[in-house]
C-alpha cells in the first residue's frame, strides 16, 4: 500500500449554524475511501464524529459489479479469513482459563486515530470486565491514513511491540493518549511500556511490517468492511448497537440472538430462498402422497373467510395463498422491474434488448412446443412451462461460484424480470374468471387515487396500504387474479433522490452529541447517573436520529427491504406447500394425460433454451443488442437451459388452465422434472463451459 501523508482538506463551513459548536463539515477523499469529519470538536471533552465509507481499489461501482475488492453480501455477513491464534492478536478466552471452553469471539477491525473506535474501547473493557475469559476479543488492522494522518504508522508501531510480546500494552497505550498522536508520541507510548527502543527502531523500518498491516485492510475490504469500527462476534457482522447492554446480550448469546445470528447467517447464503422453497415442496409432495394425504387436503380446503360462503372472501386456504400472499410476491417483483428500469439492467437500450427479447423467445418457445404436443381439451396448460424461476436459477449459478461470469448472471437476473412482466400479463389476460367488467371502474379509480398519493409525494404508508386493499378486493371481483394489485402498487410507492449525507450525518451528530452533553451535565450536577429517557431532549434526539436514517431510503426502498425477506421465506415457501401437493400416483393411461406432461417437461428443458438461443442470435446478427463481454456461446447455452428452472408462478398457471379434472395436477407433476431436468443440464453446460476471456481494448490509431 502506498503511504499517503496528506493532510486531509478543509470544505467550506455550513450554512446552518448547528448547535455545540459543530460548525463545520470536513469532507476528506482518497484512493478508495471516503470520509466525513466534525470539527471543531464540541466543547465538554465531546469527541468529533467519524465516518468512513472505504471502497474495494478502482471504481467502487465497478467493485459492486462483481470486481475483487468488494465480494457478496454473503461474504460480506461472515468473517473470510477465520481467527488465527498464531497470526491474529488474542486478548482472554485462553485455554487454561476458566470459562475459556465457552469464550465468545470479538474481532474488531478498528483504527488507533478513529475517536469511534476510541469510545467502543471503554465499552469493549466493559465487557471484559463482565465476562472475564468467557470473551476472546481479537484486534485486526484498518488504518485510514489520508483521514487520520499517522494511523498507519501507529499500526506499524504496535506491530513492531509484538515483536517483542508486547501487542497488547502498545494497543492501550495508543488508544489512552488523546489525538494528535504524533511520531514522537507514538514513540514515548513506545518508551512508557518499556520496549527496546533500538529494536523497536529498526522493526519500524521493516517493510515486513506494512506488508502484515495491509493484509489486514485486505481482509476488511473482501469481508465488506466499510467503516471503522467494524465488529464481528463469533465470525458472523455484527450491525446492532454498541452500547454495553446490546452487545452484552449478543456476546451471552441467549436464544433470540442465536437463532438471530443463525437465520442471518443462512439468508447471507445466495441459494437460501431456492433451498426453502425447495423443502416447501417436498414437504408438500411428501404429505400428498403418503398417509398424511386426508389431512394435507382438507388443510388446503379450509374455507377462511369473511360473511357468508358465497361471499367473495369466501377462499379457502389455498385459494389465500395463491391470490393473497402473492401480492407480497407480486409487490417485490413490480420494484424489481422499477428498479431495472430506474438504475439497473434496462436504462440503456442496448443494455435491454438482450434481456427483453431472450424472455420473449423463453415465453413463446416453449408455448409452442406444447400446443405442437396438445391440442383441444389440453391446449389451456400452454403458459405452465414459460415462467423461469429466478431463486432457483440464480441458486444454480451462486452455487457454481467464479465460474460463471458477472455478466452472465445480470443477463439471467434481467431476463428473469422481464419474465416476472409476462408472466403477470397471462395471468390477467388469459385467466380471467367469471370477469365482471363493471369492478374494473372501481380499479381504475383506485389507480388514479394512487397515482395522485404519488403526485402529492405522500410518504406515509397507510394510504397505500389502504388503497392496495381497496384495490385487492375490486381485482378480484372483476375475477381477475387479485395478487397484481402488488405490481400496481410497487408502479405508484414514491421514490426520492438519493441524500446529501453530509446533512444527514450532521443532523445524527448533532442528537447524539446534545445527548452525551446533557448526560454529562446532569452526571456533574448529581454524581450519578442520570436518566434521561424522560427529558425533553431525549424526545428530540430519538426523533432526530430517526429522521436522518429514514432519510437514506426512500418509501419503496423501505418497502422492498421489508418485503424481500418476507417473499423469500414465507409468501412463497407456503404457495410452494400448497400447490405442489400433487399425487404421484397420477394415471398417464390417458393419450391426453400423457401429452400434458410431455409437453410441459418439453417446453421448459428444450421450448426454453431454444427460444432464449435464438432470440439472442436474432439481436446480436441484427445488432440491436451485443451479448456480455465475458460470456462464451456455451456458458451461454447452459444459462438458458437454466431458463427452464420454474417458480410457483408456473404452479399457480397449471391451475388456472385448468381449474377442474387431473390435467392441473399432470402438469405440476411435469413442471418439477422440467425444472429438475433443465437444472442438471445447465449446471453442467455452464461448469464446462472454458473460462471466456474478455476482450483488451482496441489500442488508440496514432
Amino acid at each position: 500500500m502506498q503511504r499517503n501523508q496528506e493532510a486531509a482538506g478543509v470544505g467550506e463551513p455550513c450554512d446552518a449554524t448547528l448547535p455545540l459548536h459543530v460548525t463545520r463539515l470536513r469532507p476528506l477523499w482518497s484512493t478508495g475511501q471516503a470520509s466525513a469529519l466534525f470539527w471543531p470538536p464540541p466543547p465538554s471533552g465531546l469527541h468529533p464524529g467519524l465516518i468512513s465509507l472505504s471502497h474495494g481499489a478502482g471504481d467502487p461501482i465497478e467493485s459492486l459489479r462483481g470486481g475483487d475488492a468488494v465480494t457478496t453480501a454473503a461474504a460480506q455477513l461472515r468473517l473470510l479469513r477465520p481467527v488465527d491464534p498464531a497470526r491474529d492478536h488474542i486478548r482472554g478466552g485462553g485455554d487454561d482459563a476458566p470459562g475459556a471452553a465457552d469464550a465468545v469471539t470479538v474481532l474488531i477491525y478498528g483504527d488507533y486515530l478513529c475517536p469511534y473506535c476510541r469510545r467502543l474501547r471503554t465499552v469493549l473493557e466493559r465487557l471484559r470486565r463482565a465476562l472475564g475469559e468467557r470473551m476472546a476479543y481479537v484486534f485486526r488492522h484498518f488504518p485510514n491514513e489520508k483521514a487520520h494522518p499517522g494511523a498507519e504508522f501507529a499500526a506499524i508501531a504496535s506491530e513492531a511491540a509484538a515483536r517483542q510480546g508486547l501487542f497488547w500494552e502498545m494497543h492501550d497505550a495508543l488508544y489512552a493518549r488523546e489525538p494528535p498522536l504524533t511520531h514522537d508520541h507514538v514513540l514515548e507510548a513506545a518508551r512508557s511500556i518499556g520496549v527496546d527502543m533500538d529494536r523497536f527502531a529498526r522493526d519500524l523500518e521493516d517493510p515486513a511490517l506494512l506488508a502484515r498491516v495491509q493484509d489486514d485492510v485486505d481482509d476488511g475490504r473482501h469481508n465488506g468492511v466499510t467503516a471503522t469500527p467494524t465488529i464481528f462476534i463469533e465470525g458472523q457482522r455484527y450491525d446492532g448497537a454498541w452500547d454495553f447492554y446490546s452487545m452484552l446480550e449478543a456476546l451471552k448469546k441467549p436464544v433470540g440472538a442465536r437463532v438471530q445470528r443463525t437465520a442471518r447467517a443462512f439468508a447471507a447464503l445466495p441459494a437460501s430462498g431456492g433451498v426453502v422453497l425447495l423443502i416447501a415442496a417436498a414437504l408438500a409432495l411428501v404429505c400428498a402422497n403418503t398417509a398424511l394425504a386426508p389431512a394435507y387436503q382438507q388443510l388446503i380446503g379450509t374455507r377462511l373467510g369473511v360473511g357468508v360462503e358465497t361471499s367473495i372472501l369466501a377462499l379457502n386456504l389455498g385459494d389465500w395463498c395463491s391470490e393473497g400472499l402473492l401480492t407480497v410476491f407480486f409487490l417485490l417483483v413490480g420494484l424489481e422491474i422499477r428498479r431495472e428500469m430506474t438504475a439497473g439492467a434496462f436504462t440503456d437500450r442496448r443494455a435491454a434488448m438482450l434481456p427483453i427479447v431472450c424472455a420473449i423467445g423463453g415465453v413463446l418457445a416453449p408455448a409452442a412446443v406444447y400446443l405442437a404436443i396438445n391440442r383441444g381439451a389440453t391446449a389451456p396448460g400452454w403458459s405452465a412451462p414459460t415462467s423461469t424461476g429466478i431463486a432457483f436459477a440464480l441458486g444454480v449459478l451462486a452455487v457454481l461460484g467464479r465460474r460463471v461470469p458477472t455478466g452472465l448472471k445480470v443477463f439471467v437476473a434481467a431476463l428473469a424480470v422481464v419474465d416476472d412482466i409476462l408472466s403477470v400479463l397471462t395471468l390477467a389476460i388469459f385467466y380471467p374468471q367469471d370477469f365482471h367488467a363493471v369492478w374494473l371502474i372501481g380499479v381504475a379509480a383506485i389507480v388514479g387515487l394512487m397515482f395522485l398519493l404519488n403526485r402529492w409525494r405522500i410518504y406515509a404508508g397507510w394510504p397505500y396500504l389502504a388503497a392496495t386493499v381497496a384495490l385487492w378486493l375490486a381485482l378480484h371481483a372483476a375475477g381477475v387474479n387479485a395478487s397484481l394489485a402488488g405490481v400496481l402498487l410497487a408502479a405508484f410507492l414514491p421514490a426520492r433522490p438519493a441524500p446529501s449525507a453530509g446533512p444527514l450525518l450532521a443532523q445524527a451528530a448533532t442528537a447524539l452529541s446534545a445527548l452525551e452533553h446533557a448526560e454529562a451535565q446532569a452526571r456533574a450536577a448529581t454524581g450519578q447517573k442520570p436518566n434521561l429517557q424522560e427529558e425533553p431532549i431525549w424526545d428530540w434526539a430519538s426523533r432526530n436520529l430517526s429522521a436522518a436514517a429514514a432519510r437514506l431510503l426512500s418509501p419503496a426502498d423501505r418497502v422492498e427491504r421489508a418485503v424481500s425477506p418476507w417473499a423469500a421465506y414465507v409468501v412463497l415457501p407456503l404457495f410452494a406447500f400448497t400447490a405442489t401437493g400433487v399425487a404421484l400416483s397420477i394415471d398417464l393411461g390417458s393419450a391426453d394425460s400423457r401429452r400434458v406432461l410431455i409437453g410441459v417437461v418439453l417446453g421448459l428443458v428444450v421450448g426454453k433454451p431454444l427460444g432464449v438461443t435464438l432470440a439472442a442470435l436474432a439481436t446480436v446478427k441484427t445488432k440491436l443488442a451485443i451479448m456480455p463481454e465475458d460470456t462464451g456461446p456455451i456458458a451461454f447455452l447452459g444459462a438458458a437451459m437454466l431458463c427452464g428452472v420454474s417458480d410457483p408462478v408456473s404452479l399457480l398457471m397449471a391451475d388456472q388452465a385448468f381449474p377442474h379434472g387431473d390435467f392441473a395436477g399432470i402438469a405440476k407433476i411435469g413442471v418439477l422434472i422440467g425444472s429438475v431436468i433443465a437444472a442438471l443440464l445447465g449446471a453442467a453446460v455452464v461448469a464446462l463451459a472454458p473460462a471466456a476471456v474478455t476482450p483488451a481494448p482496441k489500442a488508440a490509431k496514432a
